[in-house]
């Protein structure tokens, strides 16, 4: 039983903890901590179970050979880089590798929707790269629908940040010429969709170049607004006054916050200044900037949903599914959370459409 070295930091990255407290907590010297982490020198197999219950993973975790890395950080869109502590950024970097290895088993398993994302958008105005994907999307001037569906049946993988990740907001990256997409699955509705066409401007726009910084994310946001608001079918919508109840329509018309309505309106010259100003603080005054009024339902996955139930037809539980990829159910169950029904049990039918059907891969049915 030789530990991998790779999966020790991956792990310790995971929880957040330091090569000292990790030393601590389990009851190791830093140095042989750091030495482990290095390749230098092997933990005998007392302490190999001493560090994976101080990290919660199993010991079968650290001791595959298959390595881990984390996500190289210049791919990544973090919202907030610069305010961010190193341990909250690891620790997401290492849930999305996670996902990203859960990712590789059901693409070994399953049939899933080709990546149809164009690559010659990058660099090009928020705007007009909008449009031009909804034209290459077929999708044209009418409301998107559902922003997830709509991801996965273009091959973007859409998994949920963990609950202690929840600081990084939402991000996104290409791996191996996928692009995945990693949403906090607790915002609203509306704040949810605006989420995933802010981390697909990204896909777009930032596929060559490092997405961090204020302007790559004013880039991404303007392609979000404009991507779900479309120049000429809101220009074209009949608003007769700009006060609230009148931008409510538009709000339930295009499934997006109140906030995001009045920006976008203002960005193409329907509100003036004093208007913008006015109806912000009117939405602040009503505490609409934290509590989405008569908000849209939260968007979930139905590539995840498909998987689960079909395993679940295979009499494949979401412990034997965790197991088999070296992982608790829970940490499993944190990649999914709010995307689809994770329990293996019970009813797991999927909500709304679905884009496309899963087939199992030839010679790749899941084990029982």
């Amino acid at each position: 039983m030789l530990l991998n070295p790779s999966r020790l930091v991956l792990a310790r990255r995971r929880r957040g903890l330091t090569q000292t407290r990790l030393a601590e907590a389990a009851g190791v010297s830093v140095r042989s901590v750091k030495a482990y982490e290095a390749g230098t020198k092997a933990p005998t197999k007392a302490i190999t179970v001493k560090l994976a219950a101080a990290l919660g993973f199993p010991v079968g975790f650290l001791v595959a050979d298959e390595p881990l890395e984390l996500l190289d950080l210049d791919a990544v869109s973090f919202r907030s880089l610069k305010s961010l502590t190193a341990n909250s950024r690891d620790a997401g970097l290492a849930a999305a590798a996670l996902a990203v290895r859960l990712n590789d088993w059901v693409q070994q398993q399953f049939e899933l929707p080709a990546v149809d994302v164009p690559d010659d958008l990058s660099g090009v105005d928020p705007e007009t790269a909008a449009d031009a994907l909804r034209r290459y999307w077929g999708v044209g001037e009418a409301p998107i629908a559902n922003m997830v569906h709509l991801l996965e049946s273009k091959g973007v993988r859409v998994f949920s940040l963990a609950e202690d990740c929840w600081a990084l907001d939402a991000f996104s990256t290409w791996r191996d010429g996928v692009p995945f997409v990693f949403l906090n699955t607790v915002k609203t509705g509306a704040k949810g969709r605006m989420d995933a066409a802010h981390e697909l401007g990204h896909i777009i726009l930032h596929r060559e170049v490092r997405p961090n910084g204020r302007g790559a994310e004013d880039q991404a946001t303007r392609f979000g607004a404009a991507f779900l608001m479309p120049r000429a079918s809101l220009l074209a919508a009949r608003l007769p006054t700009a006060s609230l109840p009148h931008l409510m329509r538009v709000k339930a018309d295009w499934g997006v916050a109140l906030s995001a309505v009045v920006v976008r309106l203002h960005r193409l010259g329907r509100l003036t200044d004093w208007q913008y100003r006015a109806l912000f603080v009117e939405l602040s005054k009503k505490g609409y900037r934290t509590a989405e009024p008569d908000d849209v339902p939260r968007e979930t996955s139905a590539v995840l949903q498909q998987m689960f139930t079909m395993l679940r037809g295979e009499g494949k539980s979401l412990a034997a599914l965790a197991a088999e990829l070296d992982l608790f159910p829970d940490e499993l169950a944190r990649m999914v959370f709010g995307l689809c029904v994770v329990g293996l049990d019970g009813d797991g039918s999927a909500k709304g459409p679905n884009p496309t059907t899963l087939r199992l891969v030839a010679g790749g049915r899941p084990p029982r």
